[in-house]
């Protein structure tokens, strides 16, 4: 796991000792992904420098070192991440005659591309990776990504330059970059809580997008990244062939596939350990860790005194049954909070996804025993695992068969009500209400009623998952642009409604927020993070399972839970899902609420010129009264108006 930056001034008025310097510059502001070594590379003749930041994880040698330079001279790369199965590689390309200096999957990487070609190559990795790849003979540039996108890239063009970074720290490093904030990256921010993928904060600087390659030839001409995997497709075919077999059969393919993924990933010449809730997904994970370990694996996990929010007495149950080596911390309020000023350093830019706290937290514990850490990321997407798709699903079927003027009506109707009317008629309920629905009733009727009148289940879908519904009427001289939420060219074909929401949540919420968080919380503190369920090969595997196999008795992830009671008993995890988050709604009514209407003040919105004052205002008292709980809007706001403070 590395950092890695560059640039191409294809202006060639730069020197040798310029290009240096500069990517010098752009590698030290990224130095927190790795802190082992650093090196540059430059092509004066061509204008090309590549600067690169280590975390030594395999082949701890210098053979390891980056930018590294083929064997036939042609290449030259840096790359963030891991090849999974580059032993496999390496013992195919030396029976074609290859030697090797190291054992770097770095060094199979350029013989990989040597050999097969970049496309050919990069559809063989299996692993996590963002490259640059910088071809001598062709004079090309080469940008690449993983399949799910797991690893950053950010780019862009400055004039006759090609910019690119781990992170936006990077590129704002190069003397070049002047950035300007794109007001429709800002509004799709505060509709969704994160910047979905190609857009950045920044006006014509992009991310490149999961499973695509980037070429460059150094004319005026900027080309769009070409996809050598596609998500879309993965699902599409799986749905047309879905896999055939017994449950039992199901069941078994999935172990055997699971913990090949999560042997690969125990590769390591550090300390590597794993993240560990008690949920589903970190305890399959961990189970099958040590399954194939010889000695206790070392897990993690960190607890909250708000019974709410903590997890951890299910985690060190779940350890204790496979007797891992495990270390727990429960945080303080103080703890939690003295995250929040490092926020808007730590993700770059804006992000509001409050899980990002506790991740960090976990992440800052696990780094003090261990380089690398397993966790259990990607279950609920692809095999139905959040609470959202139930509701959707359960509300549209109840709801759906209503003509639009009916539902309209029926939206007007619950509205009639007050929130605070919706609070007292639930919690006059007691019991009979479920434990999750009782948390602000009201608010939730309302949101409801919001989106209640909309044409199709795919468009109250996007209702649900929206913060803002209206966020061009927030941001001054925002608009919102076409994205794979709302361009329908782009969506799966063949589709019902709950697999729809899966593949949006896949190509959407997965890379840019989950991912987004973790890659940023554990590179902040030099620890590389891996992520078994996200091997392509599950994946593929997941969309070939019927939905029976996925979601059974109204519960998500069956097959998982059946792979995982091989390892664990049913009691130990069998319970609500949780969200791995922390009490924004009351911490803006006590300990934050100084800090966030200094954010908030009207003066300050109107200064600044991105927001319209009212409605934040309008929001901000409903919630500090108890009238709404409008945290998930307000942390949006938040953490645009912290990150503006710390980038001005």
């Amino acid at each position: 796991m590395c950092g890695i930056t560059g640039y191409w001034d294809t202006s060639l008025e730069s020197s040798a000792d310029e290009l240096k310097s500069i990517a010098t510059r752009m590698s030290d502001a990224i130095l927190h992904r790795g802190p082992d070594s650093g090196g540059v590379w430059v092509d004066e003749g061509a204008g090309v420098a590549l600067g690169h930041r280590r975390l030594a994880i395999v082949d701890l040698s210098p053979e390891g070192h980056q930018p590294m330079i083929s064997a036939d001279g042609r290449y030259a790369i840096v790359f963030n991440g891991e090849v999974y199965n580059f032993q496999e590689l390496r013992q195919e390309l030396l029976a074609l005659g290859y030697s090797f200096r190291g054992h770097s999957d770095t060094e199979i990487m350029l013989a990989g591309f040597c050999e097969w070609g970049l496309e050919a190559a990069v559809k063989r990795f299996n692993g996590m990776f963002a490259f640059a790849l910088w071809d001598r003979q062709e004079r090309l540039l080469h940008l690449g990504c993983d399949r799910l996108g797991e690893k950053p890239i950010y780019y862009g063009w400055i004039g006759r330059k090609l910019i690119f970074g781990s992170e936006l720290k990077a590129l704002k490093a190069n003397p070049s970059f002047h950035p300007e904030i794109d007001r429709q990256a800002l509004t799709l921010f505060v509709k969704y809580s994160y910047i979905p993928a190609p857009h950045s904060i920044y006006q014509g600087i992009f991310k490149l997008p999961p499973a695509t390659l980037l070429t460059w030839d150094g004319r005026d001409t900027q080309p769009a990244p070409v996809a050598y995997w596609s998500a879309r497709v993965a699902a599409e075919a799986g749905i047309a062939n879905p896999f055939t077999g017994s449950d039992e059969e199901a069941i078994e393919r999935l172990n055997a596939l699971l913990l090949d993924a999560v042997g690969l990933r125990m590769m390591a010449d550090v300390p590597l350990g794993a993240f560990l809730s008690g949920g589903v997904d970190s305890s399959t994970v961990v189970a099958l860790m040590q399954a194939q370990s010889n000695k206790p694996v070392k897990t993690f996990s960190i607890g909250f005194q708000e019974d709410a929010y903590n997890e951890a007495q299910y985690a060190k149950a779940v350890a204790q049954h496979l007797n891992t080596e495990h270390t727990e911390m429960y945080v303080t309020p103080a703890e939690a909070l003295a995250v929040i000023p490092k926020l808007p350093a730590l993700y770059d830019e804006p992000f509001a996804d409050s899980s990002q706290i506790p991740t960090f937290l976990v992440a800052e514990l696990a780094r003090r025993h261990v380089t690398v850490s397993l966790s259990g990321d990607g279950g609920d997407e692809l095999l139905g695992g959040y609470e959202r798709f139930f509701l959707a699903n359960n509300v549209w079927k109840k709801l759906g068969w209503m003509n639009k003027s009916l539902r309209q009506a029926t939206a007007k109707g619950l509205t009639s009500v007050s929130t605070q009317g919706w609070d007292r008629i639930v919690g006059s309920l007691g019991a009979v209400v479920p434990k999750k629905l009782q948390e602000f009733p009201g608010s939730r009727i309302h949101k409801l009623a919001d989106i209640l009148a909309v044409s199709d289940p795919e468009s109250f879908y996007l209702g649900l998952i929206s913060h803002w519904q209206q966020p061009s009427n927030l941001v001054i001289g925002g608009s919102e642009p076409a994205s794979n939420f709302t361009d329908r060219s782009k969506w799966a074909q063949g589709t019902n409604f709950t697999e729809h929401m899966m593949y949006l949540d896949t190509v959407t919420y997965l890379p840019d927020d989950i991912l987004v968080k973790v890659d940023r919380a554990s590179m902040g503190v030099s620890l590389e993070g891996r992520i078994p369920l996200l091997d392509h090969r599950v994946v593929e595997l997941a969309w070939q399972m019927p939905m029976s196999m996925k979601i059974r008795d109204n519960r998500g992830k069956w097959v998982l839970r059946q792979v995982l009671e091989k390892y664990i008993p049913k009691a130990l995890i069998d319970r609500p899902k949780m969200g791995f988050g922390v009490p924004i709604d009351s911490w803006l009514r006590g300990p934050l609420r100084d800090w966030a209407e200094e954010l908030l003040s009207e003066n300050r919105l109107r200064d600044e010129g991105f927001f319209h004052p009212a409605p934040i205002r309008q929001i901000w008292a409903e919630h500090l009264s108890g009238d709404r709980n409008w945290q998930y809007c307000l942390w949006d706001v938040l953490m645009f108006q912290a990150w503006l403070e710390a980038n001005k």
